[in-house]
């Protein structure tokens, strides 16, 4: 008989500890301690990786080994993985329930026709497998798909089936008979994981987990599985719009400054080539319309116009409103601040409402600029000249700072057909502007980029 002993993990960050702390000692998160039962005789595969002899070598002796890339039929992942699937490579894809992170995997692997996969789902039945195959329209034969929730099982199944590649779906469901607590909990992530990552490592082939996030919306589970895997992939988005965004939180291999954009559809993920199209209506483009400005922001290295509209109305039971879609509620209320202080509008009794067209959430500060004109034009209910963009983070004294890669959001403007760029005054030191067609207006301080808007 197994003897088996009691002992405390926290779910933030899996530290171990013999007894209930209400504040984790790792970590410092409170209440976050459960217990499990764990056997005597544990698998010694929790540790990642078989002990080996090695001997030290210096930096320039070292031998470079460049292992060609499995490539993905998305050019839009093959972007966020730096290329492609390394081989041994473990990585692990995260997103909300119903986001498509198992319709973004089996999409891809169906389109493959050189190498044997083997597709283990936990939470789905084969049924249900095929008719979301069916819903995509593709089928392969090189797809093996097995419904199991044992470690041990899945082994074995790996080792009748020798795959190229292996599709864990998800490691929250994924349990081993080592270990007395249930699947989901922090020592079956943990023991799982490493011991995927070790045949991972041994074997060459590489292996992609899926897993769910928590409410706060980082990765469910102990951080050490963000540790244990090579490259952390983020499926991210409202599912009331269509848009997803794939995001490297980590990446061993690449740039974690890198991100995929697909659109939702009905027979699965389309990749979106140039989001700039997408997120822009023709009716701003063709017919101005008051409260709406063009603004240029940057995901990861990725420069894409977006659509900014505010709308200023006054405040009709007393106490004004502030409803943000998209953008940073505290830092529109900062911006409100600055136009009432520095630039003498009032706005402390009117409702503002701020919406980021298209759903995408977007934290670059070069959109400071675009926010206060949508406010302002909606103020006036004046409208912005048509093929009119701009970029620039607003300080507190009014002033429009500097933003980064300046020439990359010129060059996107201009490809998208706009005519006047309004950018802040210093920061095209080193570039070229005579190449670019667009009209380029320099601006240090708010009351310049109003007049150049409204004049």
């Amino acid at each position: 008989m197994a003897k088996y002993k009691s002992a405390w993990f926290c779910s933030e960050c899996g530290a171990e500890s013999p007894k209930w702390q209400g504040k984790c000692p790792a970590c410092g998160a409170w209440n976050t301690m459960v217990e499990e039962k764990i056997s005597s005789r544990q698998s010694k595969s929790v540790t990642v990786g078989a002990r080996q002899k090695s001997k030290p070598q210096k930096v320039s002796e070292i031998e470079l080994i460049n292992e060609p890339r499995i490539k993905m039929p998305s050019g839009e992942l093959n972007r966020v993985l730096g290329g492609g699937l390394v081989a041994g490579s473990l990585v692990l894809i995260g997103g909300e329930p119903g986001i498509g992170k198992s319709t973004l995997v089996l999409q891809n692997i169906l389109s493959i026709r050189t190498k044997k996969i083997l597709y283990i789902s936990g939470e789905e039945s084969p049924q249900q497998l095929k008719m979301r195959a069916d819903r995509i329209g593709r089928m392969s034969d090189n797809v093996l798909i097995a419904c199991e929730t044992s470690l041990e099982n899945i082994m074995s199944h790996i080792e009748s089936t020798e795959p190229d590649i292996i599709i864990i779906d998800s490691i929250q469901t994924i349990a081993s008979d080592d270990i007395e607590s249930s699947a989901g909990s922090v020592s079956q992530v943990r023991e799982c994981s490493a011991r995927l990552l070790k045949y991972a490592k041994d074997s060459g082939v590489p292996v992609i987990l899926i897993g769910h996030i928590n409410k706060e919306g980082s990765i469910a589970g102990p951080k050490v599985l963000e540790h244990i895997v090579d490259a952390v992939l983020q499926f991210e988005g409202d599912r009331q719009y269509l848009y997803r965004i794939l995001r490297a939180i980590k990446n061993r291999f690449g740039s974690t400054s890198e991100l995929g954009i697909y659109e939702m559809c009905q027979h699965g993920l389309r990749e979106v080539t140039n989001p700039s199209e997408m997120l822009l209506s023709h009716n701003t483009l063709e017919e101005p319309l008051s409260g709406v400005a063009i603004g240029i922001t940057l995901e990861g290295i990725r420069p894409f116009l977006i659509e900014v509209q505010a709308l200023v109305s006054t405040a009709a039971y007393g106490t004004p409103q502030r409803t943000v879609t998209g953008f940073d509620a505290k830092r529109l209320n900062m911006l409100l601040a600055v136009l009432e202080k520095r630039v003498g509008f009032k706005l402390g009794q009117k409702d503002v409402f701020l919406n980021i067209a298209g759903g995408i959430k977007v934290n670059d500060t070069a959109l400071d600029l675009p926010v206060v004109s949508a406010i302002l034009s909606s103020n006036v209910d004046m409208p912005i000249a048509p093929g009119v963009c701009m970029a620039g983070e607003v300080g507190l004294s009014g002033e429009i700072r500097q933003v980064t890669r300046i020439e990359q959001r010129i060059a996107e403007a201009e490809k998208l057909g706009m005519t006047t760029i309004i950018v802040p005054r210093h920061s095209l030191k080193g570039v070229d502007t005579a190449r670019f067609k667009i009209s380029i207006i320099e601006v240090s301080k708010i009351e310049e980029a109003f007049k150049a808007l409204f004049a």
